[in-house]
């Protein structure tokens, strides 16, 4: 009893204070255009960086890289540096090697707090020294194990131009380097997803073309011992990995298992795929890993459900009490919480997809058809996916975007992209359901735009490359960089325009006569009727009589 409840303590505190993200896989068989995808919100609060770059660079023999744990900055140690590494344009490298990650924590007990390599510094350093998804994992498991692992569990998204492969790890303890993990191919024509709770259960033995995990990963969980007792754990008469590394709480299962309902759902409605997992029903059957989509997904059909509240659903986010007037679908934190008269009931409020902490979102778009300059697209935006815009980033560039080259958490510069962004996103918040429509208006101007030039883009690289790769490279770059400035330029105009247009409550037509023509916004029936009932009488607006009784018009 002891062991689970502190589990569950890990977890709620694990969901209030660090990354809670999500990620989307697609393989080229399930994707419009033949790419390979996958998607990423890195969503955390008091969280925003630059754009991580780094360039191709030779370095001498012998160097090192100093190695610091990417949430909280603490120095860990010193590593070899390798004698070349490739450029990295934030989560993808030039090769089209795309990473991304959802922290699962799960047991405690396991984490090396000795160990030189966290979990954002593994994939960027693997990010600049392997070229594809199965050299990823082989290298992540030998880099751990000459320096240990220092963070707790992960699941990684590692995709290439040819394959998609999940993979999740956790370590073996302190002074125990290294790492027990499983990785899973996803099969072409398939679709998978993870947010913060392991998800591979099944270890597939003797198909390493489908499969590959630590020669310890059973017997690590058998001879582990907490609580007197043995880590290992089945499900359907088979070892299962995470119901033993990361076993399902309600917090998981409501936090974590609803984004995983809600993409499936998304890409196959007809599945109607039950929600007693995600609603927390004790014993439910997990998830598939994997599921074939009803119809081929493209990046803009990703761009949406990167936005999603679970609107249309039962559990939409943009209806009820808690979204107040305007249809707010976010929560402000904490996830979990209690009633100050009751602190022994917990709850928890749902956890949509799209959330209003992200730092950053991005789609890796890899193409296996094309020249790796060409074929290997970085979709990416700023703060929360809802109110921001995705921009194609190309691997060619050789610097990040002037506003997304500096910035930090603590000071605000309408010269950085994550706070311009987040100025015009709560804005937003302020009155939803309206601001949000001038939002997506400007969004969608922009998207559409970018989907529709991609192939003559391409097109025009293409015929460049043959004749000069390297002038190929640079007009991509260019394309990248002046076109995610135009982006940032419009939304400093977009916060000033809505600013001037929703104010003190009301909507002012500035296009009309001297700009003095405003209507009040007001509140939506369900709102109001809700006010009435809270205190039956207060609102109406008839006479009285001495009593305090409504004068009747007959009267």
């Amino acid at each position: 009893m002891k062991y689970f409840a502190l589990i569950l303590l890990l977890l709620i505190l694990n969901f209030s204070t660090s990354h809670t993200c999500t990620n989307f896989l697609v393989t080229k068989g399930a994707s419009t255009d033949g790419s390979n995808m996958i998607s990423y919100s890195a969503d955390a609060g008091g969280f925003m960086e630059p754009l991580f770059f780094l360039p191709d660079t030779d370095h001498p023999e012998g160097d090192s890289l100093e190695v610091s744990d990417w949430d909280t900055g603490k120095y860990l140690g010193k590593i070899k540096q390798a004698t070349h590494t490739y450029r990295v344009v934030g989560n993808i490298n030039e090769w089209g090697l795309s990473i991304g990650e959802t922290t699962f924590t799960g047991l405690s007990e396991l984490r090396d707090s000795t160990g030189i390599i966290d979990y954002g510094s593994l994939i960027r350093i693997t990010l600049q020294r392997t070229k594809t998804a199965r050299e990823a994992i082989k290298f992540i498991d030998e880099i751990t194990k000459e320096y240990g692992y220092y963070s707790t569990g992960e699941s990684f998204s590692i995709a290439d131009p040819n394959e998609v492969w999940l993979m999740e790890i956790i370590g073996k303890e302190v002074g125990n380097k290294g790492l027990v993990w499983v990785a899973r191919r996803i099969p072409d024509g398939y679709i998978s997803v993870h947010a913060n709770q392991a998800r591979i259960h099944e270890i597939i033995e003797n198909d390493p073309d489908n499969c590959l995990y630590s020669e310890d990963v059973i017997s690590f969980a058998k001879n582990k011992m907490i609580d007197g007792k043995a880590i290992y754990a089945e499900r359907n008469g088979k070892f299962s990995f995470a119901d033993t590394y990361n076993p399902l709480d309600p917090g998981g299962a409501l936090y974590c298992e609803g984004r995983v309902w809600r993409f499936y759902s998304l890409a196959s409605p007809s599945k109607k795929l039950r929600t007693d997992r995600f609603r927390a029903v004790k014993d439910a059957e997990p998830y598939p890993l994997f599921i074939k989509p009803e119809h081929p997904i493209s990046v803009e059909m990703l761009t949406h459900w990167m936005r999603d509240h679970f609107e249309g659903t039962d559990y939409d986010m943009t209806t009820g009490l808690a979204a107040g007037p305007y249809g707010l679908p976010y929560r402000w934190k904490n996830l979990s919480w209690h009633l100050e008269s009751d602190t022994t009931k917990k709850f928890g409020w749902s956890r949509p997809i799209c959330t209003q902490q992200s730092a950053w979102t991005f789609i890796s778009q890899l193409r296996s058809d094309m020249p790796r300059e060409i074929g290997n697209v970085f979709w990416y935006g700023v703060d929360d996916a809802n109110t921001s815009c995705y921009v194609p980033l190309y691997t060619t560039l050789m610097a990040a975007p002037p506003s997304l080259s500096e910035g930090n958490i603590t000071e605000f510069s309408w010269d950085v992209a994550f706070w311009v962004f987040n100025a015009v996103a709560n804005r937003s918040y302020l009155q939803y359901n309206l601001i949000s429509e001038d939002i997506k208006a400007v969004q969608s101007d922009f998207e559409k735009k970018f989907f529709a030039m991609q192939p003559a883009i391409e097109k025009a690289a293409l015929d460049l490359y043959k004749s000069d790769p390297l002038l190929a490279a640079e007009y991509l770059a260019d394309y990248s960089t002046s076109q995610w400035e135009k982006v940032m330029a419009r939304w400093r105009t977009l916060w000033k325009e809505i600013s001037v247009k929703y104010n003190d409550g009301y909507r002012n037509d500035v296009s009309v006569g001297n700009g003095r023509q405003a209507k009040g916004i007001g509140y939506g029936d369900d709102f109001l009727q809700q006010v009435i009932k809270s205190r039956p009488g207060y609102y109406d607006k008839e006479w009285r009589d001495k009593d305090g009784n409504i004068i009747k018009k007959s009267d």
